[in-house]
Parts: C-alpha cells; sequence; structure tokens
C-alpha cells in the first residue's frame, strides 16, 4: 500500500486535528483573550484560496503557505522572544484553524487539484 493513506491514518490525523483545535480554543479561553478577535481572524488563511486565480501550482502553493504550522509556530517563537501578547493569539488563532480545516479533510494540497490533499482526496468532489 505504497502512496496511499489507509483509512485508519487518515482518521488517526484527523482526530490530532481536532485535539490542536481543542488545545488551542482551551488555551485561548484560559488567557482571557478577545473572542471577537478570535472570530474576525479564524478564516483568514482561508485567503490564501485566491492563489488559485492563478492556477492550481499557485493555489496549492500559496493554500500550503497558509494552512502549514510553519507559520503560527514562527508567531509562537516571536511571542517567546519579544513577550507581545498579538503573536500569541495569532499562533493560537491559526492553529485552531488548520486544526479546523484538517479535521474536517482539508489537508495539504497537491498541484494536481484543490481535491488531492496529504489526508487523501476530498470526498464528494471529483475532477
Amino acid at each position: 500500500m505504497r502512496g496511499e493513506m489507509t483509512s485508519a491514518v487518515r482518521n488517526t490525523l484527523r482526530l490530532e486535528a481536532l485535539l490542536v483545535l481543542a488545545v488551542c480554543v482551551a488555551a485561548y479561553q484560559h488567557l482571557h483573550l478577545g473572542w471577537g478577535r478570535f472570530a474576525l481572524c479564524f478564516l483568514l488563511p482561508d485567503l490564501s484560496f485566491a492563489g488559485y486565480l492563478l492556477g492550481k501550482k499557485a493555489g496549492a502553493l500559496c493554500y500550503n503557505l497558509a494552512h502549514s504550522y510553519a507559520g503560527p509556530a514562527l508567531c509562537g517563537l516571536l511571542f517567546i522572544l519579544g513577550g507581545n501578547v498579538a503573536w500569541l493569539m495569532a499562533a493560537l488563532i491559526w492553529s485552531a484553524h488548520i486544526g479546523f480545516d484538517r479535521a474536517l479533510g482539508y489537508g495539504l494540497k497537491y498541484a494536481t487539484d484543490f481535491t488531492d490533499t496529504h489526508l487523501g482526496r476530498l470526498k464528494g468532489k471529483r475532477r
């Protein structure tokens, strides 16, 4: 079964993503940060869909840059180094968004098609 993801692995990754979402929301609540900001910023990574206007390859690149945990990790590091709570808020909201998307099955994209993801083909979607 080379190159294909089993449903057990896919489900494990989706459960892991749900846990990321839950931990980020719990941390945000624990820190008493503003829920209005959370709501306003939660869908910001989805602006990366605009990359698909330039084609599948550019779209996948833009989407993957906005839906990789590298960005939130960098925000977390900037918070640790500088202490500005805005970086922590960004890291938590951004990670929560990624966790939410991946829990729903929206994984990182391949350039072949929007429906081809690292979590498998999006269900109900045909090329």
